[in-house]
């Protein structure tokens, strides 16, 4: 067998769309708090799109700013992959919209559906792709518009949630010293009832009793949701440590899925990472599903957290239940 090449994240981009939606302004549409949101999620304000705007308005948007960061034009990629929860509509693949937006030439690419896990699972798929060496250049993309199936009369899942996109580009990593090193990723579909939304798809297919009932939304069990997050997201990073002979304090950046501050900080206490090296932006984003990781890859760079050679470690947990992490060294 041929050795696998080596993979890089080349390139990021992101986008969120202007308006914002404050836990002041929850404070008028539903029974809650900005001191009861705090508390339970750590969650201030979020980006919401505007009435039209799609998932593939985003993920093109945040697809511009990766490529202009790398210098190359949407034809020189060779794969788009959209890690999305939230697609335009079921068909075509939002990859062939954010394909035809950007007006990128001999391409081909697919949506991939896994909740809050999707981006690290898309960044998988696609350095495949590199590693192989089918392909030189993926975009991967996590974009999600959840204001468009939040029920913002639902207490348990309004605060939580708003818009964003992230993307970026994965090529052959010149130096072996960078790039991705390892992932492990986990489904349990035991827990594919405690967040769903039960509406619109084969099993109970768009009808006026569906909506009546409200099948159209997130639904969630807050409650097994946290407990199962807590404990798996932890548990998938320590054995992707162990399996690499390395433990928590040699992490210099930890990007997790952005979905409870509470989940973030018992996962850092239990894998004893460094305070600093944890990045949590849920405060200024809320949960952005697919899009949380690359936010928060584009925040560490912002607040000067991650260098060329850092050791970075992804995590996610995600309603299937999904899991995943991911092991790299940063390129740039």
């Amino acid at each position: 067998m041929s050795r696998l090449l080596r993979v890089k994240i080349s390139a990021l981009g992101t986008y969120v769309p202007p308006r914002l939606l404050t836990n002041e302004d929850l404070e008028k549409l539903v029974e809650t708090s900005h001191e009861w949101i705090i508390e339970r999620t750590g969650i201030r304000q979020r980006h919401i799109a505007e009435k039209g705007m799609a998932s593939s308005d985003l993920a093109v948007e945040a697809a511009k700013n990766a490529l202009a960061e790398r210098g190359i034009t949407p034809s020189d990629i060779d794969v788009i992959i959209v890690a999305t929860v939230t697609p335009d509509m079921f068909f075509p693949s939002t990859a062939c919209l954010v394909q035809h937006k950007l007006g990128a030439k001999n391409v081909w690419g697919f949506d991939l559906s896994a909740a809050c896990s999707a981006f690290v699972y898309a960044v998988q798929s696609g350095a495949q792709f590199i590693a192989t060496g089918a392909h030189q250049k993926v975009l991967v993309i996590g974009a999600d518009v959840m204001s468009s199936i939040i029920d913002y009369t639902d207490r348990s899942t309004c605060v939580i949630f708003g818009d964003g996109a992230g993307a970026v580009v994965l090529e052959r990593a010149e130096e072996d010293s960078v790039g991705i090193i390892d992932f492990l990723h986990e489904v349990d579909g035991s827990g594919a009832c405690s967040l769903y939304m039960p509406g619109g798809g084969s099993l109970h297919p768009s009808t006026h009793e569906t909506l009546d009932k409200k099948m159209h939304y997130v639904h969630q069990d807050g409650q097994a949701v946290f407990k199962f997050a807590v404990r798996k997201q932890a548990e998938i990073c320590e054995r992707l440590l162990r399996r690499n002979g390395l433990r928590g304090s040699d992490i210099a950046v930890f990007i997790p899925h952005q979905a409870n501050k509470r989940i973030i900080t018992a996962t850092a206490d239990r894998l004893g990472l460094r305070p600093e090296s944890v990045i949590i932006n849920i405060d200024r984003y809320g949960n952005t599903t697919a899009a949380t990781i690359p936010l928060a890859m584009d925040t560490a760079r912002r607040e000067g957290k991650l260098k060329k050679g850092d050791l970075v470690m992804l995590a996610s947990v995600g309603a299937g239940f999904t899991t995943g992490a991911t092991l790299l060294r940063w390129a740039y």
